[in-house]
Formats: C-alpha cells, structure tokens, sequence
C-alpha cells in the first residue's frame, strides 16, 4: 500500500506523545486489557474509566469474576446498559479459569470463541497483550480509514467492511501492532471525529485523500437511520407493610438478570389502570388496587424510546403473587433499593418510592 509505513510512523510516534493516560494502557495484563475492551464497547472513556476502577478492584483477577455471583457482577456494572456484554464477559470468566487454567488464549481466533468476544475485541487484545500482528476495526478505526482512503461505499455493507477489515490489516505493523492500533482507535475519539474533524491537528492529514478534496465531513458514508420506535409502559411500585415488589428479569434477553417492578406496555385502546391490571394478573397471578401516579419518566435505548408511568398500587386480595414471567419475585424496604441491580430508567424514580 503507497505511504502504508508514512502513515504507520507518523501514528505510532503521534500516539507515543499524545496518547491518553488511562490506567488500562499502564499494563500488559490481558485480563485488565479484556475487561477494558468490553466496558469500553458503546461507552465513553470518561464514562467507562469509574467502571473501570471498580470492577478491578472487586475482581482484581479472573478467578475472582469467575466466582462472583451474577447478581454481583450485575450490580457493579448498573448504569452502564448494554447488559449482555456483563453476562458474557462472566460467562468466559468461568470458561477461562474451567478450560484455560486462568489464563486468556494468547491469540485472536482462539479469543474469538469465548462469548462476547468478537472479532475486534479478539484483535485489540491479542495486538495489545500479547502482540499479535492482527487489526482492529471499530466505529473510529472505520471512519479513520474511510476518510484516508476517500470510501464513497457504504460502511454499513458487508462488502465495505471486508474491505475496511483489509485496509486496516494491511496497515498494521509487525512492531508495536498494539500501539499502532490503539493509535487509531485514539485518532477517531479525539481529531477524527464524527463532525469537525480536527484536520489540523491530525498526523495523518498529510496523506487523507478525502481531507484532500474536502470531503472529510461526507465520510463515512452511512445507511439512514430508521426511525426509533416509541411505546408508552406502565410499572406497578406495589407496596404491603412498607415494602415493595420487585421481579428479576430471565438472564437472557434485554437487561437480563436485572430486577425491575412489574408492569409492561400499554396495548391500543387501554387505559393506564387497565394496563396496569392486566400485566399485573398476567406477571403475578393478582388483583392489583391501582393508586396516584408516582412519575412519569423518558428513556431512550438504541432501538426503542420509552415512557413509564410508575403508579403506586396495593394488591386487591390475600393470594401471594407468583414469578410468571420472572425469575424471582421480592418484597424489599426502601433503604435496600442499593443492594439490587436495577435498569437505568428505574433509577430515575427510585428516590420517590
């Protein structure tokens, strides 16, 4: 490839001054280097790094994840989303330390095996850790090489991520591929960004094709976005004798193994009571007195925008509810609301219960 060790040197040295200091590029700890990788899926550096800290130190080591309860682990990573990438990530935890003796494969298609490790995860640690000549293609690594290459195919087609893919292996020194590929990935969150690229801060403008022509702000080119769907939920806070009702959600799924308060989504033609008696009769087998609203709260998820509207209730009979669709059923106070991993968007109203 023309200028493939211009671009590489300049990166490389770019990245040796400018890189950021975070503790996960202090160490060679592939078990560190994991654990970063996957908080850091979908999430910000600024908002990952306090996950981060305390997830190390809970889980200093992966025997000590592999042993963790899921609740635990849930717990640490609330607040986060994306709650797969905790179930997975203690998944492999217990099939490193049960088929690998406690320690990550060395290299990418071994890494590519365990759950929630795809193909890039797999390539920035083994690039990282272990120094394993093999790419990484993320969102910022794509949009690094669409606008150096001046892509005009979509980004969001197989055939350009193949493409993508090869670029960037292409790219990747036998020296330093770790460094190298986190000089890309760090490139995209700080100069080549989505809008107002920093061109003129970049190491690599030199040789951009697309800054070249002016067309860094029409790279890359993406699919329109469809539009995000809206439902309207209602959740039953149900109290008896202080205490409130909370279900755990099945562990597959979204926001699996998390606890939530019953209720679910307003069919057409409902009212919210009527949801509210229904969904309840349908999840715990019971009547349900439904009382005043207690909030109504916005939440927004990459797939789906959502309204609750969270109405204290009181159970309408003596029969015990019974966990129809969760895992688990508990009445707790108040003041234990802490000690359970709960979604994003109940956080919202805890307070007022």
């Amino acid at each position: 490839m023309k200028h493939a060790l211009a671009i590489r040197d300049a990166l490389l040295q770019w990245f040796q001054g400018e890189a950021r200091d975070l503790p996960w590029r202090r160490t060679k700890d592939p078990y560190k280097v994991w654990i970063s990788e996957i908080l850091l899926q979908q999430t910000r550096v600024d908002q990952g790094l306090p996950y981060y800290l305390r997830f190390i130190e809970a889980f200093p080591t992966v025997a000590d994840l592999a042993t963790a309860t899921d609740d635990r682990v849930l717990k640490l990573w609330e607040g986060l989303g994306y709650y797969t990438r905790a179930r997975n990530l203690h998944k492999a935890a217990r099939i490193v330390v049960d088929e690998y003796g406690g320690k990550l494969p060395q290299n990418a298609e071994l890494l590519a095996l365990l759950p929630g490790i795809g193909r890039y995860t797999a390539g920035a640690i083994a690039s990282i850790a272990f120094g394993e000549r093999v790419p990484v293609v993320d969102g910022n690594v794509k949009r690094v090489l669409s606008r150096l290459f001046n892509l005009d195919a979509c980004i969001d087609d197989p055939e350009t991520e193949r493409d993508l893919w090869g670029l960037a292996e292409t790219l990747v020194p036998q020296k330093s591929p770790g460094d190298f590929n986190q000089s890309m990935m760090e490139l995209g969150a700080r100069i080549c960004t989505p809008r107002k690229p920093a061109c003129d801060s970049c190491p690599v403008r030199a040789w951009c094709q697309a800054q070249a022509l002016g067309l860094q702000e029409a790279r890359p080119v993406r699919r329109a976005k469809k539009e995000v769907p809206h439902e309207e939920i209602v959740v039953a806070a149900i109290r008896r004798e202080g205490l409130y009702l909370i279900g755990k959600r099945p562990p597959e799924g979204l926001l699996g193994g998390l606890w939530e308060f019953p209720g679910g989504k307003v069919e057409r033609g409902e009212s919210h009571e009527q949801a509210l008696i229904r969904e309840c009769k349908e999840e715990l087998a019971v009547p349900v007195r439904v009382g005043g609203m207690v909030a109504s709260v916005n939440h927004a998820y990459t797939h789906l925008r959502v309204t609750l509207s969270v109405y204290r209730c009181s159970l309408a009979s003596a029969k015990e509810p019974k966990a129809r669709r969760h895992t688990e059923l508990r009445w707790v106070a108040p003041a234990d609301f802490t000690q359970f991993a709960f979604p994003k968007a109940n956080h919202k109203f805890l307070e007022l219960l």
